[in-house]
């Protein structure tokens, strides 16, 4: 029994280590991913919805294949950013940056997306909140390993 709670503790122990650091290569794979996806036209199944958010958000200043390649950039420098560790703090700021981005259908196209049941876009969306809180969890632990620092 004592050998079953100590390797218990042990697990416990790793994971608190390691556990953000997992579900920040995790969650800059996913980033990367939906980004490559974005290079390729058509492979993507989001690519409508971003160049109709895309279009509403900058008035029509930035549309269409544009405003799919400006995202498929950000996805990808957020993943990179996830994954390798390096420029964390700025990938971070793109992503909460995104983010906006990111939800915006939810209150721009509400109508389209729910017209009873949510639809395949919907779905979309609305997993984005799980990758948000994600990006909230590690955010937490960068900015409280080396936290910022006011000059005097």
């Amino acid at each position: 029994m004592n050998a079953l709670l100590y390797r218990g503790n042990k697990l416990a122990d790793w994971l608190g280590r390691q556990s953000v650091d997992i579900l920040r290569v995790s969650l800059g794979l996913i980033f990367l991913g939906f980004g490559v996806l974005k290079f390729f036209p058509g492979a993507s199944p989001a690519e409508a919805l971003v160049m109709r958010t895309i279009d509403t958000l900058t008035f029509g200043i930035v549309d269409g294949r544009n405003a799919v390649l400006l995202t498929a950039l950000m996805e990808c420098f957020i993943g990179l950013t996830l994954v390798t560790g390096k420029f964390l703090r700025t990938g971070l700021l793109v992503l909460g940056g995104s983010l906006i981005g990111i939800m915006s259908p939810l209150v721009l196209f509400f109508g389209d997306l729910f017209p009873g049941t949510p639809t395949l876009e919907a779905q979309y969306v609305l997993k984005d909140i799980v990758l948000a809180a994600a990006g909230l969890v590690i955010a937490a632990k960068a900015l409280s390993t080396s936290p910022l620092r006011l000059r005097a």
